[in-house]
Protein backbone atom coordinates (compact mmCIF):
# COMPACT_ATOMS: atom_id res chain seq x y z
CA UNK A 1 0.00 0.00 0.00
CA UNK A 2 3.00 2.15 -0.37
CA UNK A 3 3.79 4.79 -3.12
CA UNK A 4 5.89 2.07 -5.23
CA UNK A 5 3.54 -0.89 -6.00
CA UNK A 6 5.44 -3.07 -8.50
CA UNK A 7 3.54 -5.74 -8.35
CA UNK A 8 -0.12 -6.57 -8.43
CA UNK A 9 -1.87 -7.33 -5.54
CA UNK A 10 -4.66 -10.13 -7.06
CA UNK A 11 -2.77 -12.29 -3.93
CA UNK A 12 -4.64 -9.91 -1.02
CA UNK A 13 -7.80 -11.98 -2.19
CA UNK A 14 -6.93 -15.59 -2.16
CA UNK A 15 -7.71 -16.61 0.92
CA UNK A 16 -9.44 -20.05 2.70
CA UNK A 17 -12.56 -19.52 4.18
CA UNK A 18 -12.63 -19.11 8.17
CA UNK A 19 -15.54 -19.77 10.90
CA UNK A 20 -17.81 -17.02 10.70
CA UNK A 21 -19.11 -16.66 14.24
CA UNK A 22 -17.64 -17.34 17.61
CA UNK A 23 -18.96 -20.07 18.95
CA UNK A 24 -22.61 -20.48 19.56
CA UNK A 25 -23.08 -17.13 18.35
CA UNK A 26 -24.75 -16.11 15.18
CA UNK A 27 -23.09 -14.15 12.37
CA UNK A 28 -23.79 -10.06 11.91
CA UNK A 29 -23.74 -8.47 8.47
CA UNK A 30 -21.75 -5.70 7.89
CA UNK A 31 -25.14 -3.64 7.00
CA UNK A 32 -25.59 -3.58 11.35
CA UNK A 33 -23.21 -0.92 11.97
CA UNK A 34 -20.04 -2.73 12.85
CA UNK A 35 -18.00 0.11 12.95
CA UNK A 36 -17.69 3.88 13.91
CA UNK A 37 -17.43 7.09 11.46
CA UNK A 38 -13.94 7.74 14.22
CA UNK A 39 -12.32 4.56 13.67
CA UNK A 40 -13.24 4.83 9.90
CA UNK A 41 -11.83 8.57 9.65
CA UNK A 42 -8.53 6.87 10.97
CA UNK A 43 -8.53 4.63 8.53
CA UNK A 44 -8.94 7.02 5.93
CA UNK A 45 -6.09 8.72 6.72
CA UNK A 46 -4.22 5.66 6.94
CA UNK A 47 -5.36 4.94 3.28
CA UNK A 48 -4.70 7.86 1.43
CA UNK A 49 -0.78 7.55 2.74
CA UNK A 50 -0.14 4.18 2.69
CA UNK A 51 -2.67 2.25 0.25
CA UNK A 52 -4.01 5.20 -2.17
CA UNK A 53 -1.24 5.02 -4.75
CA UNK A 54 -1.59 1.28 -5.35
CA UNK A 55 -5.47 0.56 -4.95
CA UNK A 56 -6.92 4.42 -5.70
CA UNK A 57 -8.00 7.45 -4.08
CA UNK A 58 -11.26 5.72 -4.28
CA UNK A 59 -10.30 2.43 -3.75
CA UNK A 60 -11.04 1.53 -8.03
CA UNK A 61 -8.17 -0.20 -8.52
CA UNK A 62 -4.38 1.05 -9.73
CA UNK A 63 -1.84 -1.29 -9.57
CA UNK A 64 -3.29 -3.06 -6.40
CA UNK A 65 -7.22 -4.48 -7.37
CA UNK A 66 -10.27 -2.67 -6.21
CA UNK A 67 -11.10 -2.78 -2.36
CA UNK A 68 -15.11 -1.46 -3.40
CA UNK A 69 -17.34 -2.36 -5.98
CA UNK A 70 -19.00 -5.90 -6.67
CA UNK A 71 -15.83 -7.07 -8.43
CA UNK A 72 -14.36 -6.74 -4.45
CA UNK A 73 -18.02 -8.16 -2.56
CA UNK A 74 -17.65 -11.04 -5.03
CA UNK A 75 -13.91 -11.63 -3.70
CA UNK A 76 -14.90 -12.01 -0.12
CA UNK A 77 -18.64 -13.25 -0.54
CA UNK A 78 -19.93 -14.46 2.91
CA UNK A 79 -16.37 -14.57 4.60
CA UNK A 80 -15.63 -13.31 8.10
CA UNK A 81 -13.77 -9.38 8.48
CA UNK A 82 -11.11 -11.34 10.26
CA UNK A 83 -9.85 -12.99 7.52
CA UNK A 84 -9.73 -9.61 5.99
CA UNK A 85 -8.35 -7.76 8.65
CA UNK A 86 -5.64 -11.06 8.98
CA UNK A 87 -4.81 -10.50 5.21
CA UNK A 88 -4.31 -6.29 5.74
CA UNK A 89 -1.74 -7.21 8.67
CA UNK A 90 -0.01 -10.00 7.58
CA UNK A 91 0.70 -8.91 3.94
CA UNK A 92 -0.14 -4.91 3.48
CA UNK A 93 1.40 -2.50 2.86
CA UNK A 94 3.10 -4.94 -0.15
CA UNK A 95 6.43 -4.17 0.16
CA UNK A 96 6.31 -3.55 3.73
CA UNK A 97 4.28 -6.89 5.33
CA UNK A 98 3.40 -7.06 9.00
CA UNK A 99 4.12 -3.46 9.24
CA UNK A 100 0.49 -2.59 10.11
CA UNK A 101 -0.56 -2.79 13.82
CA UNK A 102 -3.93 -5.41 14.27
CA UNK A 103 -5.73 -1.62 15.01
CA UNK A 104 -4.52 0.07 12.18
CA UNK A 105 -5.75 -3.17 10.48
CA UNK A 106 -9.08 -2.79 11.44
CA UNK A 107 -9.10 1.19 10.99
CA UNK A 108 -8.04 0.13 7.42
CA UNK A 109 -11.44 -2.06 7.27
CA UNK A 110 -13.49 0.02 8.92
CA UNK A 111 -12.62 2.74 5.98
CA UNK A 112 -12.94 0.03 3.39
CA UNK A 113 -16.65 -0.30 4.49
CA UNK A 114 -17.24 2.65 4.85
CA UNK A 115 -16.45 3.75 1.19
CA UNK A 116 -18.72 0.67 0.56
CA UNK A 117 -21.78 2.41 1.80
CA UNK A 118 -21.99 0.29 4.87
CA UNK A 119 -23.36 2.50 7.82
CA UNK A 120 -21.59 3.06 11.00
CA UNK A 121 -22.49 2.43 14.35
CA UNK A 122 -21.56 3.16 18.13
CA UNK A 123 -18.97 0.80 18.71
CA UNK A 124 -15.73 0.47 16.55
CA UNK A 125 -14.22 -3.11 15.44
CA UNK A 126 -11.80 -5.29 17.09
CA UNK A 127 -10.56 -8.57 18.15
CA UNK A 128 -13.89 -9.42 20.24
CA UNK A 129 -16.44 -9.27 16.65
CA UNK A 130 -14.29 -9.77 13.92
CA UNK A 131 -14.75 -13.62 13.54
CA UNK A 132 -18.99 -12.75 14.32
CA UNK A 133 -19.74 -10.16 11.45
CA UNK A 134 -19.11 -11.74 8.05
CA UNK A 135 -19.39 -9.74 4.54
CA UNK A 136 -22.63 -10.11 2.46
CA UNK A 137 -23.35 -13.15 0.49
CA UNK A 138 -22.70 -12.10 -3.52
CA UNK A 139 -25.09 -13.03 -5.69
CA UNK A 140 -23.89 -15.24 -8.56
CA UNK A 141 -23.53 -13.92 -11.71
CA UNK A 142 -23.57 -16.12 -15.06
CA UNK A 143 -20.85 -14.61 -17.85
CA UNK A 144 -21.77 -14.29 -21.12
CA UNK A 145 -19.06 -15.16 -24.05
CA UNK A 146 -18.57 -12.59 -26.61
CA UNK A 147 -20.48 -13.43 -29.62
CA UNK A 148 -18.75 -15.34 -31.85
CA UNK A 149 -20.44 -15.40 -35.01
CA UNK A 150 -21.94 -12.23 -37.14
CA UNK A 151 -25.42 -11.46 -37.47
CA UNK A 152 -25.73 -13.03 -40.80
CA UNK A 153 -23.82 -16.43 -39.63
CA UNK A 154 -26.07 -16.82 -36.56
CA UNK A 155 -28.92 -16.94 -38.73
CA UNK A 156 -27.92 -18.94 -41.18
CA UNK A 157 -26.68 -21.94 -38.60
CA UNK A 158 -30.06 -22.07 -36.54
CA UNK A 159 -32.66 -19.84 -37.78
CA UNK A 160 -32.23 -21.02 -41.56
CA UNK A 161 -31.84 -24.53 -41.52
CA UNK A 162 -34.72 -24.70 -38.65
CA UNK A 163 -36.86 -22.51 -40.14
CA UNK A 164 -36.81 -24.59 -43.11
CA UNK A 165 -37.83 -27.60 -40.98
CA UNK A 166 -40.83 -25.93 -39.95
CA UNK A 167 -41.60 -24.76 -43.84
CA UNK A 168 -41.67 -28.52 -45.17
CA UNK A 169 -44.34 -29.14 -43.14
CA UNK A 170 -46.07 -27.23 -45.93
CA UNK A 171 -45.55 -30.44 -48.17
CA UNK A 172 -44.55 -33.59 -45.57
CA UNK A 173 -46.50 -34.95 -43.08
CA UNK A 174 -44.28 -36.12 -40.40
CA UNK A 175 -45.76 -38.81 -39.51
CA UNK A 176 -45.07 -40.43 -42.62
CA UNK A 177 -41.92 -42.81 -42.37
CA UNK A 178 -39.54 -41.57 -44.81
CA UNK A 179 -36.55 -43.90 -44.59
CA UNK A 180 -33.49 -42.57 -45.38
CA UNK A 181 -30.41 -44.98 -46.46
CA UNK A 182 -27.17 -44.79 -45.16
CA UNK A 183 -23.97 -44.01 -47.01
CA UNK A 184 -21.76 -47.35 -47.34
CA UNK A 185 -18.68 -45.65 -48.47
CA UNK A 186 -17.56 -43.36 -47.66
CA UNK A 187 -19.65 -42.85 -44.38
CA UNK A 188 -20.98 -39.27 -44.34
CA UNK A 189 -22.14 -38.42 -40.93
CA UNK A 190 -24.05 -35.15 -42.00
CA UNK A 191 -26.75 -37.88 -43.63
CA UNK A 192 -26.17 -40.17 -40.96
CA UNK A 193 -27.50 -37.45 -38.38
CA UNK A 194 -30.42 -36.85 -40.61
CA UNK A 195 -31.24 -40.34 -39.63
CA UNK A 196 -31.10 -40.39 -35.95
CA UNK A 197 -34.07 -37.81 -35.06
CA UNK A 198 -36.59 -38.04 -37.92
CA UNK A 199 -40.16 -36.77 -38.24
CA UNK A 200 -41.66 -35.25 -35.58
CA UNK A 201 -38.37 -35.27 -33.27
CA UNK A 202 -36.93 -32.58 -36.31
CA UNK A 203 -40.19 -30.81 -35.68
CA UNK A 204 -39.71 -30.59 -31.81
CA UNK A 205 -35.72 -29.58 -31.94
CA UNK A 206 -36.23 -27.14 -34.43
CA UNK A 207 -38.96 -25.51 -32.73
CA UNK A 208 -36.82 -25.49 -29.80
CA UNK A 209 -34.21 -24.10 -31.63
CA UNK A 210 -35.82 -20.91 -33.18
CA UNK A 211 -36.99 -19.89 -29.80
CA UNK A 212 -34.19 -20.74 -28.23
CA UNK A 213 -32.05 -18.25 -30.88
CA UNK A 214 -34.35 -15.36 -29.26
CA UNK A 215 -31.48 -14.88 -26.98
CA UNK A 216 -28.70 -14.91 -29.47
CA UNK A 217 -30.00 -12.38 -31.18
CA UNK A 218 -29.90 -10.34 -27.89
CA UNK A 219 -26.59 -10.53 -27.12
CA UNK A 220 -24.48 -7.60 -26.86
CA UNK A 221 -21.93 -6.79 -28.95
CA UNK A 222 -22.96 -8.96 -32.01
CA UNK A 223 -22.61 -7.04 -35.22
CA UNK A 224 -23.92 -7.64 -38.77
CA UNK A 225 -21.97 -8.79 -41.68
CA UNK A 226 -21.21 -5.41 -42.84
CA UNK A 227 -19.47 -4.63 -39.86
CA UNK A 228 -21.94 -2.57 -38.07
CA UNK A 229 -23.46 -3.12 -34.41
CA UNK A 230 -26.66 -5.65 -34.52
CA UNK A 231 -29.46 -2.96 -33.23
CA UNK A 232 -30.25 -5.39 -30.04
CA UNK A 233 -31.18 -2.54 -28.11
CA UNK A 234 -33.17 -1.50 -30.39
CA UNK A 235 -37.29 -1.45 -29.58
CA UNK A 236 -38.13 -2.95 -32.95
CA UNK A 237 -35.72 -4.95 -32.84
CA UNK A 238 -36.84 -6.91 -29.72
CA UNK A 239 -40.35 -7.01 -31.20
CA UNK A 240 -39.22 -8.86 -33.98
CA UNK A 241 -37.36 -11.15 -31.82
CA UNK A 242 -40.41 -11.12 -29.27
CA UNK A 243 -42.26 -12.19 -32.54
CA UNK A 244 -39.62 -15.27 -33.11
CA UNK A 245 -40.33 -16.81 -29.91
CA UNK A 246 -43.96 -16.71 -29.80
CA UNK A 247 -44.09 -18.51 -33.32
CA UNK A 248 -41.60 -21.06 -31.99
CA UNK A 249 -43.21 -21.35 -28.73
CA UNK A 250 -46.58 -22.34 -30.73
CA UNK A 251 -44.55 -24.76 -32.75
CA UNK A 252 -43.03 -26.89 -30.02
CA UNK A 253 -46.62 -27.03 -28.43
CA UNK A 254 -48.20 -28.24 -31.52
CA UNK A 255 -45.23 -30.52 -32.78
CA UNK A 256 -45.60 -32.60 -28.66
CA UNK A 257 -49.37 -32.65 -29.69
CA UNK A 258 -48.14 -33.93 -32.85
CA UNK A 259 -50.71 -31.54 -34.99
CA UNK A 260 -50.10 -31.89 -38.49
CA UNK A 261 -53.19 -29.03 -39.09
CA UNK A 262 -51.88 -26.51 -37.32
CA UNK A 263 -48.86 -26.07 -39.31
CA UNK A 264 -50.23 -24.61 -42.26
CA UNK A 265 -50.87 -21.45 -40.34
CA UNK A 266 -47.79 -21.85 -38.22
CA UNK A 267 -45.93 -21.63 -41.70
CA UNK A 268 -47.27 -18.55 -42.58
CA UNK A 269 -46.96 -16.86 -38.98
CA UNK A 270 -43.14 -18.00 -38.45
CA UNK A 271 -42.68 -16.72 -42.55
CA UNK A 272 -44.61 -13.32 -41.32
CA UNK A 273 -42.34 -13.34 -38.21
CA UNK A 274 -38.82 -13.45 -40.80
CA UNK A 275 -40.01 -11.51 -43.24
CA UNK A 276 -41.38 -8.78 -40.98
CA UNK A 277 -37.28 -7.87 -39.52
CA UNK A 278 -36.12 -8.70 -42.93
CA UNK A 279 -37.82 -5.86 -44.63
CA UNK A 280 -36.23 -3.37 -42.05
CA UNK A 281 -32.96 -4.83 -41.60
CA UNK A 282 -32.02 -7.25 -43.75
CA UNK A 283 -33.39 -6.36 -47.06
CA UNK A 284 -31.44 -3.42 -47.98
CA UNK A 285 -27.98 -3.45 -50.05
CA UNK A 286 -27.59 -7.54 -51.37
CA UNK A 287 -28.46 -10.55 -50.64
CA UNK A 288 -25.69 -11.98 -48.15
CA UNK A 289 -25.94 -9.79 -45.71
CA UNK A 290 -23.15 -7.31 -46.72
CA UNK A 291 -25.19 -4.25 -48.17
CA UNK A 292 -23.87 -0.97 -46.31
CA UNK A 293 -27.73 0.18 -45.93
CA UNK A 294 -27.62 -2.70 -43.16
CA UNK A 295 -28.61 -2.38 -39.58
CA UNK A 296 -29.36 0.95 -39.74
Amino acid sequence: MQKRCAIPLAVFFVIALSGAGAAGQPPRSVASGVYSASQAARGGALYMSKCGDCHGKAMDGLIGPPLAGDGFLANWSARPLADLVDRIQRTMPFEQPGSLSRQESADLLAYILQTGKFPAGPAELGDTTLAQIVMPTAAARATVPAPEGNLAELMRAIAFPNANIIFNLQLKNPSTPHPKPLAASPFDYVEWGATVYPGWLAVDQASVALTETAGLLLVPGRRCQNGRAAPVDRADWKQFVAALVEVGQQAHRESRARNFEAFGGLSEKLNDACANCHKVYRDKGGSEGSGVARCQ
